[in-house]
């Protein structure tokens, strides 16, 4: 062996945690998870051996999507706490040595975003405006969609504008809410902003970024229609059949992360990216990690396999192939905020099944047999080389809520649809 043991990045083979602040721990007891909950917990993520955390969004917000509609990128959500809040939470999770990934949105911003009320106020064609994706509409009277994009949260992804007048104004796209106004990646204002907010957070010590949406933000030239109907989170034989879409997986969005490798380059610590990126085939998913881009991308195929022996089987063998191409680790998770937990999702009838959700009225899991699978299917993912994503409570097999009523929902998805 050589004198110098060659160095390993942390991430090559960490388990990574992923805690939902809203509701992971609450401090102060007012219903709500917050930072300083989390920071209470180091010590119990510690004793289970995670090397890291992955936060979902904490940043300002309206919370029309879960802190995925972000108003200022650079400020806590007092729902959640302070800026020292979050300083003090690093701190104590750095001196068990336990990374944190915080997630990055830069496919969109909240309506509510500085940005975005300065694009509201300007006129067509103005710079605040090209910050975002603003079109006239289609039609003598403009009142046509500028083409027939449809929401991944349902209905159309054009809402129209109203000018200072009262008249109807400009259309802007939102392939998720209608309160989630997409960024235009063509202007480099957008970029600079985006590598300053890096550099904020990575500033601050943060180890790394759980980047949403990664393989949005770049739309195809012309805006050109797409009458496909396209969801993030699907099932495999849905993946397998549907083709690449015009403002998903394009080409530019590699740039991107060639630029953003350059930013954590510039820091010390091993700081790394983990892209969400729901492609198929696996070869377009592998290339998100090539060499001075992105350093891990979620396994969605593992995820999707269900309780099923021969899928898991083709999923592992494509996945550790792929990855070997590109020199990557390979990621494994089987749930996250966007899904039904697995230990639910394995005591259906059909353990392979993929529902949004399950609802008092449908099919209700057994639960004794969806925890026992859970824990056999932990014990394969925490076998293969890689990186493990946990999702919390997954530890503890916890099951998905199913009999919540729609009333208390607070999914933008479920009222658009």
């Amino acid at each position: 062996m050589s004198k110098h043991a060659q160095h390993v990045p942390w991430w090559q083979d960490a388990v990574i945690y992923q805690v939902y602040p809203r509701s992971f721990a609450d401090a102060d007891a007012n219903g709500m998870g917050d930072l300083r909950g989390v920071a209470s917990k180091i010590g119990y993520l510690k004793d289970l051996g995670v090397n890291a955390v992955w936060l979902s969004p904490f940043y300002q917000s309206p919370q029309a999507d879960a802190g995925y509609d972000v108003a200022d990128y650079r400020q806590v959500d007092p729902l959640f706490g302070t800026l020292e809040d979050f300083d003090d939470m690093l701190a104590r999770a750095h001196a068990e040595d336990i990374r944190i990934i915080v997630d990055l949105v830069p496919n969109h911003t909240s309506d509510e975003h500085l940005w975005f009320q300065q694009a509201l106020a300007a006129s067509p064609g103005s710079p605040e405006r090209d910050r975002y994706i603003f079109r006239d509409g289609q039609g003598p009277a403009g009142d046509v969609e500028p083409n027939n994009w449809q929401s991944l949260f349902g209905g159309p992804a054009w809402t129209r504008t109203t000018n200072a007048d009262g008249s109807p104004g400009q259309w802007y796209l939102h392939l998720f809410d209608t309160k989630q106004p997409d960024l235009n990646w063509d202007n480099e204002e957008v970029h600079a902003e985006m590598r300053s907010v890096l550099r904020f957070w990575l500033d601050r010590g943060v180890d790394g970024f759980r980047v949403d949406v990664a393989h949005g933000m770049v739309k195809a030239e012309g805006l050109p229609d797409w009458s496909e109907k396209v969801s993030m989170v699907q099932g495999n034989e849905e993946a397998a059949a549907q083709a690449t879409p015009p403002y998903f997986d394009q080409e530019g969005v590699h740039a991107i992360y060639e630029e953003w490798n350059a930013v954590l380059a510039e820091y010390d610590g091993d700081r790394m990216m983990v892209a969400e990126a729901w492609v198929e085939p696996m070869e377009r998913i592998f290339r998100y990690v090539r060499e001075g881009e992105m350093q891990q991308a979620f396994n969605f195929g593992f995820l999707l396999a269900g309780w099923n022996a021969q899928n898991i089987v083709e999923n592992v063998t494509e996945t550790l192939a792929e990855a070997a191409v590109v020199a990557a680790p390979p990621t494994w998770v089987l749930s996250n905020h966007d899904t039904v937990r697995h230990c639910s999702r394995f005591g259906l009838t059909d353990p392979t099944s993929f529902p949004k959700g399950i609802a008092a009225q449908d099919e209700q899991p057994d639960e004794a047999l969806g925890a026992a699978r859970g824990r056999a299917a932990a014990l394969i993912m925490f076998a293969l080389p890689g990186s493990a994503y946990i999702y919390q409570g997954d530890e503890l097999t916890l099951p998905e809520h199913t009999t919540l009523a729609d009333e208390l929902r607070q999914d933008p998805s479920f009222f658009r649809t």
